[in-house]
């Protein structure tokens, strides 16, 4: 008697396991970071074997990877042809993420947590984390371009300090309302921040820093 030839699983069947594997990563590297979290962890949370999850995946390092990238597709999935906007409406959706990320601890979490191991020598995540900042740094900016252009004034030299600022501004918020949720309204925190950077590279006023003081530690005004 011959075995009976198993079928292969289907597309949508492999893809909805790939997106438990995610769910499942997002969760344990959120908690324990990318070293501390293994594969074994996250494969017993999903009801598979070790080997299991190399399969869809290939290696940890690929699967930290996917997992960054689920974590950006998830913020444009329901923009047009799933991109950043530009000019004026890339600060809205900025604001609109924001509000969405207050629902998601656990996303937020993890990219936290990633996003500063990343900094050590040799993770995976580095090249990763180094590429989105540039890539945000650069959107950003162009922004800030495109409504000066509109606005018909000239683009000031502070955008740059701005699209930084502007990133620093929400990444820093997520850590504090991850520490004390009770003490900090990420989506209002964030909005107001963004709201005033915006506002200081279009309509730029005396700085309230300078008022009294001392001539040697005054803010540079193009940094302000």
């Amino acid at each position: 008697m011959t075995a009976q030839r198993r079928q292969p699983r289907s597309r949508p069947e492999t893809l909805a396991r790939r997106r438990d594997i995610l769910d499942a990563a997002v969760e344990i590297f959120g908690s324990k970071g990318f070293a501390g979290g293994t594969l074994q962890e996250i494969a017993d949370q999903v009801g598979m074997t070790h080997a299991g999850i190399l399969h869809h995946f290939g290696s940890k390092d690929q699967l930290l990877i996917e997992v960054l990238q689920h974590r950006d597709e998830t913020d444009v999935a329901d923009l047009e042809e799933q991109h950043i906007p530009d000019g004026m409406p890339l600060f809205r959706h900025l604001v609109r993420t924001a509000f969405l990320n207050a629902h998601r601890a656990g996303i937020v979490q993890a990219y936290a947590v990633l996003s500063a191991e990343s900094v050590t020598a040799g993770h995976p995540g580095r090249d990763f984390f180094e590429k989105r900042y540039r890539t945000l740094r650069s959107e950003v900016a162009h922004a800030f371009e495109v409504v000066c252009a509109e606005r018909g004034i000239t683009a000031p030299d502070t955008i740059g300090y701005a699209s930084t600022s502007i990133l620093a501004v929400m990444d820093g918020l997520q850590v504090q309302w991850l520490l004390d949720p009770t003490a900090v309204d990420l989506a209002r925190a964030s909005e107001f921040a963004i709201e005033a950077i915006v506002s200081a590279v279009l309509s730029p006023t005396p700085s309230p820093l300078a008022d009294g003081a001392d001539e040697s530690v005054q803010p540079s005004r193009s940094t302000v």
